[in-house]
């Protein structure tokens, strides 16, 4: 073991976690733990039917079923999902998805300071954090507050056997991303290093198994366990120019948030990586290969899902806005931020083509 070389802090999130099979049974105890006696259950349009499953096994502790969740939480969304919180009377949210729904969920907490249960269904991570981010005119805007982050989260690897292989891979590599900007965090500590490894490993080895094979438990245990590292990590420190690319481009042009992740991350890592050498090595090593942009460019292609932004709704002319918008606002990166360097990242990704350079 390598000797701690620098002071660090680190901060536990208060919150309770639920891990394993059918756990998703308890969730009328956890609601009731917090107090709750009406409770909204919140869903996107695709899992209203898990949505009323959930409610079922609720029972008299659901108030309401709100089933419009969308993608980058509008404020438009939210404000209808309110009129349902003051119209019912809730005090209890219970989100069932992923982050559009969880994000939801966040959302109605900063605006009442409910308590909430998470019960996701994806790999996004979402429910460990105190982040929340809200659309409205076109804008993604990111803040951070303890009132939105879940009181209990829930993982029911049960509840994730009906994720389409496809999704599962880019939820996973969303997940990755943010293991991987934990690795050279600038408030990085020791504790959250091992879990962003482990975590990473652990999603390398479980996602190819579940796009070959969408029904191995062992497979989807290792992908739910990876992704709630991931969510600490996420909670725990700050992230860089990786997930900025990503609100920017998701805010800007209504993409798709997990293949924009997906897509995006190689070329990130690329463009960090040479000023962050061993947070390199680490990912190199939880990925089992020589070069990690590379790896994941070539994970990803082994996976199936998209690697060019193109493919997923962005337009051509927005290459040059993105670039200039990145940039526009300061924010901590281990890498100065170039326009040019990442118009060219942009541009790489939007065409697919793999990550420039050698990372390691």
């Amino acid at each position: 073991m390598e000797p701690i070389k620098e002071p660090f802090d680190y901060t536990s999130p208060a919150l309770k976690v639920l891990f394993g099979a059918g756990r998703s049974l308890e969730a009328a105890d956890a609601v009731k733990s917090l107090g709750g006696k009406q409770a909204l259950v919140l869903s996107t349009p695709e899992q209203e039917a898990l949505a009323r499953d959930v409610a079922t096994r609720l029972g008299d502790l659901c108030g309401n079923i709100f089933s419009g969740a969308r993608m980058h939480t509008p404020v438009a969304t939210t404000e209808e999902a309110m009129d349902i919180v003051a119209g019912e009377r809730i005090d209890c949210i219970v989100s069932v998805g992923g982050g559009s729904t969880i994000g939801l969920g966040k959302a109605i907490a900063l605006r009442t300071d409910l308590p909430q249960v998470a019960i996701p269904t994806t790999y996004a991570g979402s429910e460990m954090t105190d982040i929340l981010g809200e659309t409205q005119g076109g804008e993604k805007i990111t803040q951070r507050t303890a009132k939105v982050r879940p009181e209990i989260v829930i993982y029911d690897v049960d509840l994730t056997l009906s994720l389409p292989p496809m999704l599962s891979a880019t939820s996973g590599m969303n997940a990755i991303a943010h293991a991987v900007e934990a690795l050279y965090a600038r408030d990085g500590n020791p504790v959250i290093t091992l879990m962003a490894e482990e975590a990473i490993r652990a999603f390398a080895k479980s996602l190819p198994t579940i796009v070959e094979r969408p029904s191995d438990i062992e497979a989807r245990g290792g992908a739910q366990y990876g992704a709630w590292l991931c969510g600490m990590c996420l909670n725990a420190v700050s992230m860089a120019l990786h997930h900025k690319l990503c609100h920017v481009l998701g805010g800007s042009f209504d993409l798709p948030h997990a293949e924009t992740h997906t897509i995006v991350l190689p070329h990130a890592i690329a463009y960090n990586a040479p000023a962050t050498p061993e947070a390199m090595a680490r990912l190199a090593r939880a990925l089992d290969v020589s070069d990690p942009a590379q790896g994941l460019f070539a994970l990803n292609q082994r996976l199936g899902v998209p690697t060019a932004l193109k493919d997923i709704g962005m337009p051509e002319g927005g290459i040059t806005k993105a670039a200039h918008t990145a940039v526009a606002n300061p924010y901590w990166n281990p890498r100065p931020l170039e326009e040019d360097l990442l118009r060219e990242l942009i541009a790489d990704a939007y065409a697919g083509h793999p990550p420039r350079g050698k990372t390691i």
